[in-house]
């Protein structure tokens, strides 16, 4: 079934726009862009730009994706399904994500990089060109993935963040830098070198500070906070949350 373009959108005839898509008021549309089907793109919204630091391949957004207003997606990036952004989002070329990606208001990823399934972030994150994201990892406010280890030059080492991994607010990760499956990075921490799984890390430079399952929820439980997977659900697919649940009767 056809969608809804507003009568002030700009859509290159050449764009190729799959059923039940609703373009905003203002919003434009190059040439190319491959929009999947019950996409919805907001108001004021800027997608398939061109530029020479892409490969030539479209930006593709798979379905039931909502990118709200005044987000700006370049050429030459792949999105899974379910793409869901804030307003003012930037996303550079060469960004290739899994499904179900969650993109805050105010989010800079400035391309080359590449990102997982069910990743979230949070407001005004900023993701250096070559970071590796995993899955189902969590960045909060004002986190910076970092790639120049001498700005500014042209040597770059993006950051490589691995599954499970949790990024708390105003936390910088320096170029080259691992963050093991499923560690905390802590608030307002700057890692300068490898963080291993499942361990705390805290500070600036930052240090191992213990294993996350000494961290109890605040809840009067008693039971440990991480891995997070045992108690947070909300948003998550049917079938993830029942695979976590199996791995914890185990």
């Amino acid at each position: 079934m056809p969608g809804h373009i507003h009568p002030t959108a700009i859509v290159d005839p050449s764009a190729k726009i799959a059923d039940n898509v609703e373009i905003g008021p203002f919003t434009i549309v190059h040439a190319n862009v491959e929009l999947a089907s019950d996409c919805k793109i907001g108001a004021y919204c800027e997608l398939g730009v061109e530029t020479s630091l892409g490969d030539g391949s479209p930006l593709i957004i798979e379905k039931h994706s909502l990118i709200r207003s005044h987000s700006v997606f370049y050429e030459s990036s792949h999105f899974g399904e379910k793409l869901v952004t804030g307003h003012r989002v930037v996303v550079r070329e060469n960004t290739k994500s899994g499904k179900g990606f969650q993109i805050g208001s105010f989010c800079d990823i400035q391309g080359d990089c590449v990102i997982g399934n069910h990743v979230r972030f949070q407001t005004n994150i900023a993701i250096g060109k070559l970071s590796h994201i995993g899955n189902f990892v969590w960045m909060f406010p004002h986190v910076a993935l970092v790639n120049d280890p001498h700005p500014p030059s042209n040597i770059l080492f993006g950051p490589k963040i691995e599954d499970f991994a949790v990024i708390a607010t105003m936390s910088t990760i320096f170029p080259g830098v691992t963050v093991g499956r499923g560690a905390l990075i802590a608030a307002h921490s700057a890692l300068k070198s490898d963080a291993e799984p499942d361990m705390v890390y805290m500070g600036s430079p930052a240090r191992r500070i213990c294993s996350t399952d000494k961290i109890l929820l605040r809840d009067g439980s008693g039971h440990p906070a991480y891995p997070w997977t045992t108690h947070f659900h909300r948003g998550y697919p049917e079938d993830v949350v029942k695979s976590w649940n199996s791995k914890i009767q185990k």
